[in-house]
């Protein structure tokens, strides 16, 4: 191989020195010179070679002691493995022969153990919503910590933990038929969050200064209602606070809450009138309020209207421009010297200008009562509209959604007969009473004109 290689480089060298021959001839080199620079390379070469095939051999023989390591250790770490198997298959015998044999020492024990994990893991669960959590609060991680060491097979409960749960369940009960009171944080309906005194009635209810109190288990706080039921029921409230001991008539939830938060959610007459009534409910609103308005100016003004009349009835002598007969009086004895015939048209003309004045605005009130039923009509067509919209839309598989058509329907007709009735009765009232009033002074002027007839006629 050396010797093909020194070949190729002694023709590669012949070649270029036949082509540059001049440039060697120019610059003074000679064939000697030439030759022995040949020979000199071609040593440096056969003592790199030489080199590079020691190392090579080095190398060979340091991979070949490696790969006999790595066989060596392959060898022990299967025979390793193998023994690992052998341990681990004998350990699975004696675990499981261990553990026939804890399950034959268990016997009633194991079922004891699952009751044990079932009770307490229910009784965390009653204890977390119940209102006795609010004075016992400590009982929920023991629970908690012993229904986690039954659920492990490695662990047994201890008499200690058995008696503790059989008192949690006991003293639950017997707390259910009591009524305590105790100290705790409430917060107030302003956001305030103070200790009073609270009392809580069995499992059912919670009260303070008189109103009702709810208890949230998600945050184990304590609040006030945001708005108490009726007064019927805080008045039990009431007196179950200030009472000291002796039988109390009190309003309790059997159903821990959920009756009182349907009664607290139940929207008032004022706030259906004012949210469910929608537009027609309010103008049927403002109606009735004009009416209520137009009712009481009117029955003032007929009392005062009623006083004068029957205070110049009792003085016709001396006739006032301040009433109604006062000035028909006025007319008469301004007039009473001329024929009967003349006395009485002016009469009936002075009787028919405070017709007016008395019966103002008993033709509005007319008018309010025959409207408010019609536009209770109305937000009754509007709300069965809306209603079945809904069923179109949304169908009738949920009742909530048709109960805001239907709400309105029933609160407008509710709205506008409650308009109507009370009006049409206030209507009556005053326009008797305007009528008195006009029938009096009518028959006062009917009286002085005859009086005035018979005296022409004695005259005659």
């Amino acid at each position: 191989m050396n010797r093909f290689i020194s070949i190729c480089l002694l023709s590669l060298l012949a070649g270029a020195v036949n082509i540059n021959v001049n440039a060697q001839a120019q610059s003074g080199m000679t064939l000697d010179s030439l030759l022995k620079q040949v020979r000199e390379g071609r040593l440096r070469e056969n003592k790199q070679n030489a080199q590079r095939e020691q190392e090579f051999k080095r190398d060979q023989s340091r991979q070949n002691q490696m790969l006999e390591d790595a066989k060596k250790d392959r060898v022990a770490l299967e025979a390793q493995s193998a023994r690992m198997e052998a341990q681990f298959d004998e350990n699975e015998l004696a675990i499981a022969e261990q553990s026939d044999l804890l399950t034959k020492r268990l016997g009633s024990l194991k079922e004891l153990f699952g009751v044990l994990q079932q009770a307490a893991g229910d009784a965390r669960g009653q204890f977390d919503n119940s209102l006795t959590n609010i004075q016992f609060p400590d009982r929920g991680d023991f629970l908690t910590a012993l229904a986690e060491k039954m659920g492990s097979t490695t662990k047994l409960a201890t008499m200690e933990e058995i008696e503790r749960l059989w008192y949690e369940l006991q003293r639950e009960m017997i707390e259910s038929g009591k009524i305590a009171k105790f100290r705790t944080n409430v917060v107030e309906s302003g956001g305030n969050e103070v200790e009073i005194e609270v009392i809580r009635v069995g499992l059912f209810n919670l009260v303070a200064n008189g109103k009702y109190l709810r208890y949230d288990p998600n945050t184990g706080k304590v609040s006030e209602l945001l708005r108490q039921p009726q007064d019927r029921f805080v008045e039990t409230a009431q007196n179950l606070t200030t009472s000291g001991s002796g039988l109390v008539t009190f309003g309790l939830d059997p159903t821990r809450g959920q009756l009182l938060g349907l009664l607290v959610e139940e929207p008032t007459w004022v706030e259906r009138a004012t949210t469910q009534g929608g537009t027609v409910g309010w103008i049927i609103i403002y109606l009735g309020g004009f009416a209520l308005l137009i009712v009481i100016f009117r029955i003032i003004q007929m009392a005062i209207l009623s006083a004068a009349v029957a205070g110049q009835r009792r003085n016709i002598q001396q006739p006032s421009k301040g009433n109604p007969l006062g000035r028909v009086l006025q007319v008469y004895y301004d007039n009473k010297n001329i024929d009967v015939e003349s006395l009485e048209l002016k009469m009936g003309e002075a009787v028919l200008k405070e017709l007016p004045r008395i019966n103002r605005f008993n033709a509005l009130l007319k008018v309010i009562a025959v409207v408010s039923p019609l536009l209770g009509l109305l937000g009754t067509v509007t709300g069965m509209i809306i209603t079945f919209q809904a069923i179109t839309l949304f169908g009738t598989g949920d009742p909530k959604l048709m109960a805001g058509g239907i709400s309105q329907a029933l609160v407008t007709t509710f709205l506008g007969l409650t308009v109507a009735i009370p009006t049409v009765f206030m209507h009556a009232l005053i326009s008797g009473r305007s009528k008195r009033i006009v029938e009096l002074i009518e028959e006062q002027a009917t009286g002085l004109v005859a009086e005035v007839s018979e005296k022409s006629h004695r005259s005659a």
